[in-house]
């Protein structure tokens, strides 16, 4: 049985709970952080309280006790030590409020669980979805607990055979997947779409810019069509537990969620040394 924290200590998993009349139930009104936690230690722990305090910040929410959050997370990871590889999950919330969209004046409530993962497969699948990322939303660049468009983009894309659903966004631009950022290589350069196109800029995604600028790979930031997309040498997806991932097939599903289109591509050379740089920059370093 696990261990969860919640709130200002410890639980067993099958008595752990919040209000029903939490905001972050009634109505999303929360923000998350996802780490990888690779034998009982937190991955970029410093970078994901950043970007948690910034999408706090963003909602409205109460100022955050990073200390506190940071303790919470290596006491929540050695009650559920050892943890060879695995996901942990910060999640807070606005805490108890009304039954609507105004908030009450409760403390915020904190949630930190962890559970083990497997391996991803060496290369993986993606279909780009027909709903469109609001890249003009309030809450565009936050992390926050409002995943349910997302559920619904990786059940379609489940449904078909794929492993991540792609979101172009209202113009039509490149922008992101339910929880990785998509990068693709044409003639050694790499592209991915900028924060102008509606993407929640990832951990690793931010990595692997500096990565590769260290080793000499060229990265442009900018708005790319899907078109861009289909002509490209080269696709790999991130995020905090896929690392680098190859994609190796993209499909299209049209408004009846049927796959009216496929193409398949190579595993290249620049994912390779990104991969490969990957590996040799962060897998010994634990806050980068």
């Amino acid at each position: 049985m696990s261990m969860i924290w919640v709130n200002d200590g410890l639980v067993e998993s099958n008595t752990a709970s919040v209000s029903v009349l939490d905001h972050g139930f009634t109505v999303a009104d929360g923000v998350f952080e996802t780490l990888k936690v690779v034998e009982n230690v937190p991955f970029a722990l410093s970078r994901h309280l950043d970007r948690l305090e910034q999408s706090a910040n963003g909602l409205g929410l109460a100022l955050l006790d990073r200390d506190r959050i940071s303790q919470a997370v290596f006491t929540t990871i050695e009650a559920n030590s050892p943890l060879q590889l695995g996901r942990l999950r910060i999640t807070v919330t606005s805490g108890s409020g009304p039954l609507g969209s105004n908030r009450g004046d409760n403390p915020i409530t904190l949630v930190i669980a962890t559970a083990p993962v497997s391996l991803w497969p060496a290369t993986t699948t993606l279909a780009v979805v027909p709903w469109r990322r609001n890249d003009r939303s309030a809450v565009v660049g936050l992390k926050t607990t409002s995943y349910a468009e997302n559920v619904v983009a990786l059940e379609a894309a489940h449904r078909t055979q794929f492993s991540e659903a792609l979101f172009l966004d209202t113009q039509e631009r490149l922008s992101e997947g339910t929880g990785t950022n998509i990068f693709f290589v044409k003639n050694g350069i790499v592209f991915t779409p900028s924060e102008k196109c509606g993407i929640l800029r990832g951990i690793t995604r931010d990595l692997v810019i500096d990565l590769a600028h260290e080793i000499g790979i060229e990265v442009r930031q900018g708005e790319f069509s899907f078109e861009d997309l289909m002509v490209a040498d080269e696709i790999f997806i991130t995020s905090s537990t896929r690392d680098v991932h190859p994609v190796t097939t993209l499909g299209v599903l049209n408004e009846e969620l049927d796959l009216v289109a496929s193409m398949e591509f190579d595993y290249g050379p620049t994912t390779a040394a990104l991969q490969l740089g990957w590996q040799t920059a962060y897998t010994q370093q634990v806050n980068p």
